[in-house]
C-alpha cells in the first residue's frame, strides 16, 4: 500500500492508530488503559500523580491532568523527552496487540498523518503544513515491527 492513510479519532475507520484508541499498554510495571493515559502521565514525576492519569476515567480527564504544568511534579525537561517518550508507548501499545500490529504493517509505505487542524506538532495541522509527529512515530515504529529499521 502506498499514499496516506489518516487517522484523528478512535471510531474512524483508522482509529487504532490513535493514542486514545482503547488498547492497553503495560508500559514501566504498569497497564494503562490506553497509551493516551500512558504518555500524560509521563509528564509528571510524582508516582502518585501519574496513578492519578492512569485511573482518569476517560482519555479526556487523563488529558487535562497530564497536562497540568501547575503541578510540581510537572516534568521541566518534558519538551526534551516527549518525542521518545510516545515512540516508546506507541511501540509498546503495538507489540502488545496483534491485530492492531497488522493493521500497521498492512499500511506498507504508506504515509501516516493525524489528519487535523487541532494539532501542527503532533498532526498535520488538517492541510499538510503541521509536523505530523505522531504519523513519524508511527511510521518509524512500523519499520521497527517490520525488521526494516
Amino acid at each position: 500500500m502506498s499514499g496516506k492513510v489518516f487517522f484523528y479519532e478512535p471510531w474512524d475507520e483508522n482509529g487504532y492508530l490513535c493514542n486514545l484508541s482503547e488498547y492497553n499498554v503495560f508500559y514501566d510495571g504498569l497497564l494503562w488503559p490506553t497509551s493516551e493515559h500512558c504518555y500524560q502521565a509521563q509528564k509528571h514525576s510524582d508516582p502518585e500523580y501519574r496513578e492519578r492519569v492512569r485511573n482518569a476515567k476517560t482519555c479526556q480527564e487523563a488529558i487535562a491532568l497530564g497536562r497540568d504544568e501547575s503541578s510540581p511534579s510537572y516534568r521541566k525537561d518534558w519538551m526534551d523527552v516527549r518525542v521518545s517518550l510516545m515512540h516508546d508507548i506507541v511501540l509498546e501499545k503495538f507489540k502488545q496487540h496483534d491485530d492492531i500490529r497488522r493493521l500497521l504493517l498492512s499500511t506498507g509505505d504508506a504515509y501516516l498523518a493525524e489528519h487535523t487542524a487541532n494539532d501542527h506538532f503532533w498532526g498535520d495541522g488538517g492541510d499538510g503544513s503541521g509536523e505530523n509527529v505522531l504519523g513519524k512515530v508511527l511510521m518509524r515504529v512500523r519499520e521497527e515491527l517490520s525488521g526494516k529499521a
